[in-house]
């Protein structure tokens, strides 16, 4: 199992560039980033504790990783997540392949519907139709990237042949990790991903129900997803455990269970306080008998 680190790229916090040479320095697996375009003030709060002006102050998630990439060498960076219902595909699918270029293949896509409402619409997203939105703008990025001459007939993403390059380093494509709870979650990411990203939790707050997994739940759909890929004549999708804590239990649950990866929170704070804690998360990964790449 594969240990990553997550943190939030703000305005206040340290940046991508001290962060993501410390994560590699330290023999982790991969450095991940999240996306909020902004917060619209008529947002409810998701949960008890939600600091808007925290989620509002991210960077963009594609200049970070940029960023990230020009000091590292070996680390996967990946989004966990990227907010594809509120991005035209075709400049997506463009970054995407830009930010694979310009890192050597070594990009991960993590992809979500979101949950704030308003910030949807601000984009002009139906949030009643975002999965729809979401499953046809993966498909026609995927097509972009893939075919010389892409075009896609959705019923809510259209476009003619075109030509769009250059094309990501990775084949076919980076792999599309699919976030996400409930009951869809499963079908979506055999459907048209290459992986699973939940937010697993001991136990399900019921403000989050529908945001994150239980330990107990995600325990049964382990095997269910590895079965409904293998029913559809595919290969085990990758699991990615993001927002873990520190608790020792959790990991080697996760372990015993074959998660592929699992993506350490790190609080968007100042260098020093991130380079403590990274090195707290070296300590628990060795508790574990887990083995980190140095």
């Amino acid at each position: 199992m594969k240990f990553g680190i997550g943190m939030f790229a703000t305005e206040h916090s340290a940046g991508p560039v001290e962060v993501a040479r410390a994560v590699e320095d330290r023999g982790f697996d991969s450095y991940w980033v999240s996306e909020h375009s902004h917060i619209p003030l008529a947002s409810p709060p998701p949960f008890e504790g939600f600091d808007p002006a925290l989620y509002a102050s991210m960077l963009d998630p594609f200049v970070a990783l940029a960023a990230a990439a020009t000091v590292t060498n070996r680390i996967k960076l990946g989004m966990a997540i990227c907010l594809v219902i509120q991005r035209d595909p075709i400049n997506c699918a463009k970054a995407v392949a830009s930010l694979d270029r310009v890192s050597n293949g070594r990009f991960l896509f993590g992809i979500g519907a979101g949950w704030n409402h308003e910030e949807m619409r601000d984009h002009g997203t139906d949030p009643d139709t975002r999965f729809r939105l979401m499953r046809e703008r993966v498909e026609a990025m995927q097509a972009l990237w893939t075919q010389p001459q892409p075009e896609y007939h959705g019923r809510m993403v259209q476009f003619d042949a075109l030509r769009q390059s250059p094309k990501p380093t990775q084949t076919p494509h980076p792999p599309v990790l699919i976030a996400g709870a409930g009951p869809g979650v499963l079908r979506r990411v055999v459907r048209y991903g290459d992986g699973w990203l939940p937010v697993v939790v001991p136990d399900m707050p019921d403000e989050m129900k529908g945001k994150m997994t239980s330990l107990a739940e995600f325990k049964s759909l382990m095997p269910e997803l590895a079965a409904m890929a293998q029913a559809a004549g595919k290969p085990k999708p990758e699991v990615s455990v993001s927002g873990a804590g520190s608790d020792p239990k959790m990991l080697e649950a996760f372990q015993e269970l074959g998660v592929d990866r699992v993506i350490l929170r790190v609080e968007p704070v100042g260098f020093d306080e991130v380079e403590r804690t990274l090195d707290q998360y070296r300590e628990l990964v060795a508790s574990v008998g887990g083995t980190l790449d140095t």
